[in-house]
């Protein structure tokens, strides 16, 4: 009967140790630095998060961190510091916001101006909280793919926030060298502050999610805002709605829940918490954390997987284009940029000689090796052949005497968003604000684009 016993007990812990574990992401945009309130709200979900043993991550606005200075709440500080730290932009609202100020720039000049207007807010949470931010994601859903290659230099290696211009299956994924815990769709939930009758309804959601990723392992996220606690409207709806640009003195500020209604938000908040926290198999996790949840990003490719760009130019056996275009050109793995532009082939010739082809690769091993980034496009003699057609036909290289040329299948680009102005309307931007050539450079670096896999 021991034996038994023992058997059994194995064979349960066998089970669980072979489950795929669910990850879960509980955050904060912590932006509003109009209304003091949501500086209680903060330091109080904080401090109910800590009770509990559950580490979030507070995204914090660079102005909200100035202020919490000159207020002297280092009781705040010092609460949001036993958790994780992230950021999310340097005045949030204030025109231009991010897409904003983005949206007419190409990919460097757009870097550029994303560092110029980012770094001192960056800087400010960095100082008040005495940590690097472990994260970034944009104010509302004013998002640009300039942020990635700064973030990456500024030593933050997760973009973590809620979009649909950019996604892969409903799951974390890499872009831009980025761990990207963007786009779950339906594996993104909370509780409504103000209905108890939903809550119901909010584990439900939560429990379904959970039963979609049993099988697999996978990411689940909740988010909030504080002043959402203490606030029936946000303080930026209010003052810069639809570009709208008042100077600071006349800033209005936000209208107050009642208490009776902030004890309730808090109430159902909690309880949603803990209904995730009882749920067998969740592993709470920070921003901080999260890419360590992951597989390394630079794997070697096998040239079988690389081969497939020939059919067309996608993620092959979870890798990126980029790295497959590496691997046929016989470089070691490591992140690289997409293209600068998206440039149309001009050659006319089916095949291309041998030397001319292999002066091709080599002046494509050179622009990566040199600038970081692919080609886009390389020259054969005097005309182009673009990025996509040139990883088609390098794919499909059989080592004859002539090259075929074969025609780049972008079917990458599908999961780059396509409606700017359904994804860009937010209630800050302007009207009619639909940046369509950000979503354009989006799909330039859809080279980068895989899934990031649990290890």
């Amino acid at each position: 009967m021991r034996k038994l016993l023992i058997l059994l007990l194995l064979a349960a812990l066998g089970a669980q140790a072979a489950t795929p574990p669910i990850y879960y992401l509980l955050w904060f945009d912590t932006e509003d630095y109009v209304e003091p309130a949501a500086d209680d709200a903060a330091l109080r979900i904080a401090q109910e998060l800590t009770k509990r043993g559950i580490k979030a991550t507070f995204k914090v606005v660079g102005e909200k961190a100035r202020v919490l200075e000159q207020r002297n709440r280092t009781d705040v500080v010092a609460a949001l510091k036993l958790h994780d730290i992230g950021y999310h932009s340097n005045y949030h609202s204030i025109h231009p916001a991010s897409a904003e100020y983005m949206a007419g720039k190409g990919m460097m000049d757009g870097e550029q101006e994303f560092a110029m207007r980012e770094l001192s807010g960056f800087q400010a949470v960095e100082k008040v909280f005495g940590m690097r931010p472990s994260c970034y994601g944009q104010p509302g859903n004013s998002w640009a793919p300039q942020a990635n290659k700064i973030l990456r230099q500024w030593g933050t290696r997760v973009y973590m926030d809620e979009g649909g211009q950019v996604g892969y299956e409903q799951q974390p994924f890499w872009y831009g060298s980025l761990l990207y815990i963007f786009g779950l769709g339906p594996n993104t939930m909370r509780a409504n502050l103000d209905k108890p009758e939903l809550l119901p309804d909010a584990y439900r959601a939560f429990d379904r999610a959970v039963d979609r990723l049993r099988a697999t392992g996978g990411t689940i996220q909740t988010y909030y805002h504080p002043t959402e606690f203490v606030t029936t409207e946000f303080w930026d709806g209010v003052n810069l709605r639809r570009g709208a640009n008042p100077e600071r003195s006349e800033w209005k500020l936000p209208k107050r829940r009642t208490p009776e209604s902030t004890e309730q938000a808090f109430k159902l908040f909690l309880a949603f918490v803990d209904h995730v926290q009882k749920t067998p198999g969740i592993k709470f996790i920070t921003a901080r954390e999260a890419v360590d949840v992951f597989q390394p990003r630079e794997q070697s490719v096998p040239l079988e997987a690389a081969r497939k760009l020939a059919e067309n130019i996608d993620v092959h056996d979870g890798f990126s284009p980029a790295d497959q275009v590496l691997a046929l050109l016989g470089l070691p793995a490591r992140h690289v940029d997409g293209p600068l532009r998206r440039v149309a082939t001009t050659l006319k010739a089916q095949e291309i000689s041998r030397p001319a082809f292999d002066r091709a690769k080599q002046d494509a091993v050179r622009a990566i090796t040199q600038q970081g980034r692919l080609p886009d496009s390389v020259w054969i003699g005097s005309q182009e052949l673009s990025l996509p057609d040139f990883a088609a036909t390098l794919a499909g290289d059989t080592g004859t005497a002539n090259v075929m040329v074969r025609k780049g299948q972008l079917t990458i680009e599908s999961h780059i968003g396509t409606d700017a102005a359904k994804l860009y309307n937010w209630v800050i931007h302007p009207e009619g604000f639909a940046p369509e050539n950000l979503l354009e450079l989006a799909r330039l670096q859809a080279w980068t684009l895989k899934p990031a896999k649990l290890r």
